[in-house]
């Protein structure tokens, strides 16, 4: 007699897990056969399980992750020089907590998307806050910003951010803008946040990718020096995977 109104004052408190819980022990018998406790506690499980979902879908949505990929779905098997033990030490998430800084580099296709959109999905389910950036689309905004007079916020939302995944490094050279844009960026997270860059070409060449010097020492000094490295090799999975397909359809 209590169910329905008791249900309505759940979800006037926004407790929508613990109603969709007492819901299911009223539909089922079983639930009948347990003590108070037990049926309370399965409530509050529920209520948790699904807090828990509904930030962890805020955090993806913000995050703006490029692919929907996962830690589990990572590729070992291809010969491109991925470690599993040095991923899975990234997997802990416990570089972001000592705001370290990760650089994932390779030619084309080798999968460093993939493999920093999965990191930071891992971040997110660890309850992080997360942005996924194109380099080329960062530093547009950041131009944009400083014209229409939102400079100083956009910074201060990118400091924000925990884990700062940076896509698409060094396809072209910085302009002076841009650079001085870079640092404003980097100078704000050192030591406070954790930024991970996916880029083809290989750290060595990054100083002459920057451009100006001095600004390009700044840069990579906030950096490398706290980085961890993956560097991947090989051929382009998308092009292995593409000569799979044409000869198993060639077979059948």
């Amino acid at each position: 007699m209590l169910t329905h109104p008791t249900r309505q004052k759940l979800i006037s408190m926004k407790l929508l897990g613990m109603a969709a819980a007492l819901d299911e022990q009223t539909a089922m018998e079983i639930y009948g056969q347990m003590t108070f406790e037990e049926r309370l506690g399965l409530l509050v499980d529920r209520e948790l399980t699904d807090r828990t979902n509904r930030q962890l879908g805020i955090r993806l949505k913000s995050a703006r992750l490029r692919q929907s990929a996962v830690v589990e779905d990572i590729d070992f098997r291809h010969s491109r020089g991925l470690d599993r033990s040095v991923v899975m030490a990234l997997v802990n998430c416990n570089w972001i907590r000592r705001h370290e800084n990760c650089l994932i580099t390779g030619p084309t296709g080798v999968g460093k998307s993939y493999l920093a959109c999965a990191l930071a999905n891992q971040a997110c389910r660890d309850g992080y806050r997360v942005l996924y950036v194109r380099a080329p689309r960062i530093f547009s905004e950041l131009a944009v910003a400083r014209a229409d007079g939102s400079y100083t916020r956009k910074l201060q939302a990118l400091a924000r951010v925990e884990l700062l995944v940076i896509d698409d490094w060094g396809l072209a050279p910085l302009s002076p803008e841009s650079a001085r844009d870079l640092l404003e960026v980097l100078d704000d997270r050192y030591q406070s946040r954790s930024t991970l860059i996916s880029a083809q070409a290989p750290v060595e060449t990054w100083h002459d990718f920057i451009g100006d010097p001095t600004i390009a020492d700044a840069v990579l000094d906030r950096l490398i020096h706290n980085a961890h490295r993956v560097s991947l090799k090989g051929e382009s999975m998308r092009k292995t995977r593409s000569t799979l397909t044409n000869d198993t359809g060639k077979r059948q």
